[in-house]
């Protein structure tokens, strides 16, 4: 009897097995009920058509091979609402993970960017930072459902989290759940220069923006730094709402797809420009972790000679998603379109480059030994909690005293020293002292040749051209 169930069943998927490459659409749709029917009908056990229909769905998308398509089950449907309204319990760290693992490049967590006044940003976890491993369980064997099930839950409960920095940078932290609030904008004045940092962009963030040059135009400031580090993205039509304050003609982001409703062109227009804004000098800070909708917007002002960008390529994320619904707790996110710059340029997997590059010294690598060290042995945390509220005279005796014992920098024990005195306080608006690209900003934007350097800037189709031109020789 086992031998004629077995030959009915060869016999009956034999039949549209000849020519798979030509099999229609349709005809792989009929195989896969056939399958799922069959499966669910004859497997030795009895089985819940649920976990059929969601391996089935999660494995369809997984197999494209884009990161950004992942079906959406109704745990990470329910996080993605508590994101999107606003707060949810977690740790605070915008991620992302490739899909497929091999041995050769392990599918570890990586970090897009911590996010502001959270327990993951306050822990001095970075963009590029990769995590190995959440409580003790190797991450590369894990469903991105997995690990947001893990590093999102109950408030004020522990995660430890196995980092990796660099080649050679191994430390696990320990993080506490807190109430993620989805920050916007943050902004002052330093000296006569507006500072303004957006956070993410969500639909408050044009009208946060606009409170940033109210007050800025109130101060009568000289000239205005955007601070896109770290930010992850966010709304397509925030973005753009916003780089309309700046530019008056052009196009600010088009969308193109094989889809013609998702063609697009987000056009700015001249009565929308913030009359305070025009002449004067205006700088963007980016980063590694400046991603998506940051990317519009620093694309959009470099290729409009508006401003000059500052710090380090970004993340290269030129891709746009929706996420459709599927039943009333599930759904998918899916890759719809790809976003074009107003030169015509899609910077994805390649980043944004800045026009005045400014990195972090690189640790050497008897100084990321002792790095790790004092992170293992909670030399910092301990030094604060003997110590208590420190003034900044004395965290910078107490970085001196430590750099004889560890050979880091004093700038970045500082700047350690500092991030735990005020770790439960909202974090400072800005940090002179250690921050090198907001110091070059500063120095910068008051060169008497500022405009030419922004007008001379090449514009992304143009370094996209000699790159082109280079690997063609």
């Amino acid at each position: 009897m086992a031998f004629v169930v077995l030959f009915c069943a060869t016999q009956c998927f034999a039949q549209s097995s000849t020519k798979d490459n030509k099999l229609s659409a349709y005809q792989y749709m009929k195989k896969l009920n056939s399958v799922f029917d069959y499966v669910e009908q004859n497997y030795v056990d009895e089985l819940d058509p649920k976990i059929l229909y969601e391996g089935a769905i999660k494995g369809m998308l997984d197999a494209i091979g884009d990161p950004y398509t992942v079906y959406l089950d109704p745990d990470y449907m329910r996080d993605l609402n508590d994101t999107t309204e606003g707060s949810f319990g977690g740790v605070g760290l915008s991620i992302s993970k490739a899909v497929e693992s091999t041995p050769e490049k392990p599918a570890y967590v990586e970090v897009a960017s911590p996010i502001e006044d959270t327990p993951g940003q306050r822990a001095g976890i970075q963009a590029g930072d990769l995590i190995t491993a959440i409580n003790g369980m190797s991450t590369p064997e894990m469903t991105m459902n997995e690990v947001l099930g893990i590093l999102r839950g109950k408030i004020g409960e522990p995660v430890t989290v196995s980092i990796r920095r660099g080649a050679n940078m191994n430390f696990d932290v320990t993080l506490i759940r807190a109430l993620i609030e989805v920050p916007t904008v943050k902004y002052g004045m330093i000296g006569n220069i507006g500072y303004v940092r957006l956070i993410q962009f969500t639909p408050e963030t044009p009208h946060r923006v606009q409170e940033a040059l109210d007050s800025f135009e109130k101060n009568k400031y000289t000239g205005l730094i955007i601070d896109l580090r770290d930010n992850p993205g966010g709304l397509i039509t925030s973005v753009s709402e916003i780089a309309d304050k700046f530019i008056d003609n052009g196009p600010i982001v088009s969308t193109k797809s094989r889809l013609v409703f998702e063609n697009q062109i987000f056009n700015s227009s001249k009565q929308k420009t913030v009359a305070s804004t025009k002449g004067k000098p205006i700088i963007v800070l980016i980063n590694r972790g400046s991603a998506s909708a940051s990317e519009i917007l620093s694309g959009a002002l470099k290729d409009n000679h508006l401003a000059l960008l500052v710090g380090e390529r970004t993340y290269g994320k030129g891709s746009v998603q929706q996420v459709i619904p599927l039943s009333d707790v599930d759904g998918m996110k899916i890759t719809m379109a790809r976003y074009y710059t107003p030169s015509d340029t899609n910077i994805d997997k390649i980043g944004i480059p800045p026009d005045v590059e400014v990195k972090y010294p690189e640790l050497t690598k008897e100084a990321e030994t002792a790095y790790v060290q004092m992170v293992n042995d909670n030399v910092i945390e301990n030094l604060v909690a003997a110590s208590g509220k420190m003034t900044e005279k004395e965290i910078a005796e107490q970085a001196s005293i430590l750099a004889k014992t560890y050979p880091l920098e004093e700038r970045l024990l500082r700047r350690l020293i500092r991030n735990q005195v005020n770790k439960t306080e909202p974090a400072a608006l800005y940090d002179l002292d250690y921050d090198l690209q907001l110091g070059k900003a500063l120095e910068l934007i008051d060169r008497k040749d500022f405009d030419s350097m922004v007008k001379n800037a090449k514009t992304l189709k143009e370094l996209q051209n000699e790159v082109e031109f280079e690997e063609k020789k």
